[in-house]
């Protein structure tokens, strides 16, 4: 069984994806842009920093300096998306 803290955090995540999943599915240019970014920045040290920024900057995706479970979240999914079309080709 999960603990209460654990729980809070767990509805925490599902809150902010679910914001997110909204934002996407009501603008469906926000994915490929967010793709677009990824791949610019991608070889970079800091490449989930500039990902983030400019995916804040050029979306209505919003992510902090601080990140949440949520954010962190995306930009692993992002990469995997990118790992997944190099292996593609």
């Amino acid at each position: 069984m999960s603990t209460p803290v654990e729980s809070r955090r767990q509805a925490r995540v599902i809150d902010e994806l679910r914001v997110f999943i909204k934002k996407v599915l009501s603008d469906p240019t926000i994915a490929v842009k967010s793709i677009d970014i990824a791949r610019k920045y991608r070889s970079e040290a800091d490449s989930d920093e500039l990902i983030a920024r400019e995916i804040s900057a050029n979306t209505t995706i919003r992510i902090p300096e601080k990140w949440s479970e949520a954010d962190r979240m995306f930009l692993d999914i992002i990469h995997e998306v990118l790992d997944d079309e190099e292996a593609l080709y």
